[in-house]
């Protein structure tokens, strides 16, 4: 059988992740580490579980959800009884949600 003739069969190329949506996946991730982290006040870990929310909603333009998730952490940042490092890791989210829009 000929080279020629033979014909290989074609694969769809898998597009490249949107690297918006990796970022949101990650900080996602980071909240859902934050929501299940009994060392944070429980208000602090509904607030995580509420961000998590406004990121997910698939009707809500993007600029929206991060906003709306921004906002939230934004109030729980100033919580007094928060500890250290919970402060941090929401600073950090905070970061990574304003650096997507």
């Amino acid at each position: 059988m000929s080279a020629e003739g033979a014909s290989l069969p074609v694969t769809p190329s898998a597009e490249p992740a949107d690297p918006k949506s990796l970022a949101i996946e990650a900080t996602v991730a980071t909240l859902t580490e934050l929501a299940d982290d009994s060392s944070v006040p429980r208000n602090v870990r509904r607030g995580a579980q509420s961000a998590k929310d406004a990121l997910g909603k698939p009707r809500t333009a993007l600029d929206m959800r991060i906003a709306s998730a921004v906002y939230v952490l934004d109030d729980l940042a100033n919580d007094p009884n928060l500890p250290t490092h919970g402060r941090t890791a929401i600073w950090s989210i905070i970061s990574q949600l304003e650096s997507l829009q």
